[in-house]
């Protein structure tokens, strides 16, 4: 979806700041604050913005739980050895995570499942 967005964008962020952050990671938090940004994300119903606090963990749980189960679950059993190897265990895996892998959080539902019902009542 960010790529979707920084491509509708245009070139018209008129402003985008890197900070250095602590840790590993030197380049750790990037922020999108034009105010043409923040609109197009706020146009789509299902996204919204938190930038209400520094290093909130509730912020980046789904990706952090995504990236624990794909450790977990594919990378540390396949061990891969080549980035082609690589890229196509980590699409087979989205593919699997998105629409076979019931998830504890959604009552064993796939995400597919949930987003979908969510987008129908929407409608």
């Amino acid at each position: 979806m960010v790529k979707k967005c920084l491509s509708r964008m245009s070139g018209k962020l008129s402003r985008t700041v890197l900070r250095r952050g602590k840790g590993s990671n030197p380049f750790s938090l990037v922020d999108f604050t034009s105010n043409e940004y923040i609109a197009l994300i706020k146009s789509y119903r299902t996204t919204r913005i938190s930038m209400d606090g520094k290093g909130r963990a509730t912020d980046n749980i789904a990706i952090e739980r995504f990236f624990r189960s794909y450790k977990w679950e594919r990378l540390y059993l396949m061990y891969p050895e080549t980035v082609s190897e690589v890229k196509a265990l980590t699409k087979e895996y989205i593919e699997h995570y998105n629409y076979n892998r019931g998830h504890q959080s959604y009552n064993y539902q796939t995400p597919t499942e949930i987003y979908f019902a969510a987008d129908a009542n929407a409608a």
